[in-house]
């Protein structure tokens, strides 16, 4: 993906470039091999300077691609603690935010419910009888077809005319 189409793309399109791997244990249990990150997943960093550390996503920054995990904060200078932003490449998914169940439907590889159940058995139509007497088509009239055109010949294009040079009358004032 290009660094244009990266920066320029709408907000929805860049919150789903957000993803990251699952560790092997997911993997083997849904059957796919990342996943959008969300709030509330448990994420082990495998990268960094915060490498090996795990614990729950708490904030995500979809403008620089990256997580807050809880539990990783670093101090300011005149006191006070804020959140180390991680990019989401950094990190794999340990276990799943189950509250979304329309997430969860969807690693499981599950159909939608179906909405109305169809019947066993269809009723077969009754038989109709035929109407004894058919009416005929009515008939319609034949268009009658406009004569032919003759072709007009064509005119003689008329030669051009020269433009004459202007004179210019002089007016005397008496």
């Amino acid at each position: 993906m290009r660094n244009q189409q990266n920066y320029q793309a709408v907000q929805q399109k860049r919150s789903k470039r957000i993803g990251t791997n699952m560790s092997k244990q997911l993997r083997q249990k849904y059957t796919h091999r990342s996943i959008r990150v969300v709030t509330g997943d448990t994420v082990k960093v495998v990268r960094g300077e915060y490498k090996g550390i795990e614990g729950k996503v708490t904030k995500i920054i979809i403008d620089k691609s990256s997580v807050a995990i809880e539990g990783i904060k670093k101090e300011k200078l005149k006191g006070g603690k804020f959140d180390v932003l991680i990019h989401s490449s950094n990190v794999i998914i340990t276990s799943l935010n189950t509250d979304d169940k329309w997430r969860v439907r969807i690693l499981e590889n599950k159909d939608k419910p179906a909405v109305k159940p169809e019947p066993a058995v269809k009723p077969e139509p009754a038989v109709k009888p035929e109407p004894a007497v058919k009416p005929e088509p009515a008939v319609k009239p034949k268009t009658v077809a406009k004569p032919k055109t003759v072709a007009k010949p064509k005119t003689v294009a008329k030669p051009k005319t020269v433009a004459k040079p202007k004179t210019v009358a002089k007016e005397v004032h008496k």
